[in-house]
């Protein structure tokens, strides 16, 4: 199975990673209540052995890099490409971003030390603190890169300005964005700067947070607690019409004789070779049909038949509950005007 999982490289930076990845959110965190232990253990290390070995976690999903600290020990760190989150900060309640650069240090020590290990392959600024000049934070990381606690710098829902300042100050290896069949607001503007930059695109949420994978009966059988109740694709009054894009691609993957997942993420593959999505499950089966989905190809007929089903106008509510901190949100003031503390 491990032969099936090509290598890519992703940004010019020189890191490279299993071509798809593994996202570890759901196994601990606002996906209803978190998995056993043991079994998430078992599914990481079956993942890793079937070579998918770029494995996607934060600092905010509950106690998944504690879980991924046991998963990793005894031999298996030294497999696998680790990247984790900082920017959301959850003390004192209510959720706020920060990128400033005490924090930026505060958070990477903290994710060492849950991790149990010396340095992290690629930190993500989880979400951008609009009120911190970008150039800020990155000269942060471009610190610990020079420490050597971490390796590679990436970004999370930042717009193309964003990314651009912040290129300028360290190159970014990979800029993580919501990318699937049925959210890709992305590609107008911030797949070309990322293609013009050298800078990978690591896709979440390929199967559109499992839609495309289970349809309305997914969504019927959500756990309580689990956050995508709130989503406003998985309202009641959205599903029913959304409904019909699922039932299209069910349709499209029966005739190409392999499950919705598989071709639903067998789209974004296509997208070309620096995109890498990180679907995430917690199931084994589930795995191994995700990567059923490398061996999946699409004509450009067959593209453009997928993207009809799921145009912008056919998919109703937006792909985020908190669309304000995604990154059409997400300019940082000038330089010019910092002023530490």
């Amino acid at each position: 199975m491990a032969a099936a999982v090509r290598r890519m490289k992703l940004g010019s930076q020189g890191m490279e990673v299993s071509a798809q990845g593994l996202g570890c959110m759901g196994m601990s965190a606002l996906y209803g209540p978190p998995k056993p232990e043991e079994d998430m253990i078992k599914l990481i290390h079956h993942v890793v052995s079937s070579g998918v070995t770029f494995l996607d976690t934060s600092d905010v999903y509950g106690d998944n890099e504690l879980l991924l600290a046991k998963a990793l020990k005894g031999g298996w760190r030294e497999k696998v490409q680790l990247a984790t989150k900082f920017g959301i900060s959850n003390k004192g309640g209510a959720p706020k971003t920060r990128g400033d650069p005490e924090y930026v240090r505060e958070a990477c020590e903290r994710s060492l030390k849950r991790l149990e290990v010396d340095y992290i392959d690629l930190y993500y600024q989880h979400r951008i603190d609009t009120t911190v000049p970008i150039e800020v934070t990155i000269k942060a990381l471009k610190e610990l890169i020079d420490e050597g606690k971490i390796k590679y710098i990436g970004l999370s829902e930042a717009s193309s300005s964003t990314i651009r300042r912040a290129h300028a100050v360290h190159p970014i290896t990979a800029v993580q964005m919501e990318w699937s069949l049925w959210s890709r607001d992305i590609e107008a503007d911030i797949v070309p700067t990322c293609r013009e930059l050298g800078i990978g695109i690591v896709t979440y949420s390929p199967l559109g947070r499992g839609f495309l994978s289970g349809g309305a009966n997914l969504v019927a059988n959500l756990p309580d607690g689990d956050f995508r109740k709130n989503m406003p694709r998985f309202k009641p009054e959205n599903v029913e019409h959304n409904k019909k894009i699922f039932e299209r691609v069910n349709e499209m993957a029966r005739r190409k004789g392999c499950t919705p997942s598989q071709l639903a993420l067998a789209w974004v593959h296509h997208q070309g070779n620096d995109v890498c999505p990180i679907p995430g499950t917690t199931k084994i089966e589930n795995f191994n049909q995700n990567i059923g989905a490398l061996a999946v190809k699409l004509t450009p007929e067959e593209m453009a038949e997928l993207e009809s089903y799921a145009s912008a106008d056919a998919v109703k509510g937006d792909r985020h509950v908190f669309m304000s901190t995604t990154w059409i949100n997400s300019e940082t003031p000038p330089l010019s005007s910092w002023k530490p503390e």
